[in-house]
């Protein structure tokens, strides 16, 4: 069959005399066929338009990851310095890119099967807790103060280096004031621990005020026996006592209503209170009382999506995180003495009602005031 078709393709060529007899015959035949297989194909291969605009972007990537490599090396052997700052950068760009599509996509899947922020999974409510609240999640519009903070100073830094060479400027200044004008994914580990250093400092001033409050407020409290573990719990306080969790439930009566019930408190209280929660406290009582209900309410619903999942499924940073969003200075604490902090602070918050949700808001100062290794 081979050798039939190779005394074809010649007849079709140099003519019926090159064929061997038997197949002289047929050379009219093959010819008019040949006319419909076509011209033979070329062994070089065609690619489509669309196969070659892969290869083109390839090419491109691939280039662009030579370059960029060559570029780092030169980074780091020249301008050591200026290196680690740029690395930091471009880690902090990639983290908030990462965050932002996390989100993104638990957004959607809250939109397509109608899931409200509760019903999510403890990650899941605290990934956009830190990250979209402010302005997508409607349930935790009170904890997107930091998303908001972060996109003023994002929207700063790309207003002031518009000009010619000011991108220059931005980077000295990010370099002098990193935790003014830097948002957290761009800090550096040191920076990290100095920063929230500061800012657990700045809340924790108010501490004493509140505890003040929480003094002046024990000859309105009606019933005596409330009145006496009032009295009985501001004394430990003062005397650097930590306070069992059945001594701060023991008053939950007291702030589901008058004196110290949501709805009672003073202007001066609630501005405390939100200093201690790392709210800003220049606002009107009407607001300050909405974001403080707000913002508690979060953190109620953190605690029961915790407490389903287990404290000891949480890594080590998790656990330090959620300690120093409930007002413990986690960062030179203990794993395992933060681990317990958490569990008393669950074992508080998960037995509240959502009319005592003041005393989990007092419960910041209460049981992180006197806890031991917490004296920074």
């Amino acid at each position: 069959m081979a050798l039939s078709r190779v005394c074809w393709a010649r007849a079709a060529l140099w003519g019926s005399a090159v064929l061997p007899g038997p197949y002289a015959a047929r050379r009219l035949q093959f010819v008019r066929s040949g006319l419909a297989w076509g011209a033979p194909r070329s062994s070089k291969l065609h690619l489509s338009p669309k196969a070659d605009v892969k290869n083109l972007i390839s090419y491109v990537v691939t280039k662009t990851k030579v370059i960029n490599g060559k570029y780092h090396r030169f980074l780091g052997r020249h301008f050591p310095r200026f290196y680690v700052l740029y690395t930091i950068f471009m880690k902090g760009l990639q983290m908030l890119w990462a965050d932002a599509k996390k989100a993104r996509r638990i957004k959607t899947n809250m939109w397509k099967h109608n899931i409200k922020f509760h019903q999510l999974s403890y990650r899941e409510m605290e990934h956009l807790r830190q990250v979209w609240a402010g302005s997508r999640c409607p349930e935790v519009h009170g904890e997107g103060i930091q998303f908001r903070r972060d996109v003023t100073k994002c929207l700063f830094l790309g207003i002031i280096s518009i000009p010619p060479f000011a991108n220059y400027l931005v980077f000295l200044l990010m370099y002098l004031f990193p935790r003014q004008l830097l948002i957290r994914h761009f800090w550096t580990p040191k920076q990290q621990i100095d920063f929230l250093d500061i800012y657990h400092a700045l809340r924790k001033q108010s501490y004493p005020e509140i505890l003040c409050y929480l003094e002046r407020v024990v000859p309105l409290i009606s019933d005596a026996g409330l009145r006496w573990h009032m009295t009985e719990l501001c004394t430990k306080m003062q005397h650097g006592t930590h306070p069992a969790v059945h001594d701060i439930l023991a008053l939950r009566e007291c702030f589901s209503n008058h004196p110290l019930g949501m709805n009672q408190l003073h202007a001066l209280q609630m501005k405390a209170l939100s200093r201690a929660m790392l709210l800003t406290p220049h606002l009107p009582p009407v607001l300050l009382r909405h974001r403080l209900k707000t913002h508690t309410t979060v953190i109620h619903q953190l605690d029961k999506a915790l407490a389903k999942l287990g404290i000891s499924q949480l890594t080590a940073q998790e656990v330090k995180s959620a300690c120093y969003l409930r007002g413990l200075n986690s960062t030179h604490i203990a794993e395992e003495r933060c681990r317990t902090w958490l569990g008393e602070w669950l074992q508080i918050s998960c037995s509240l009602k959502e009319a005592e949700l003041s005393l989990l808001l007092h419960n910041v100062v209460l049981l992180s005031t006197n806890y031991i290794g917490t004296s920074r």
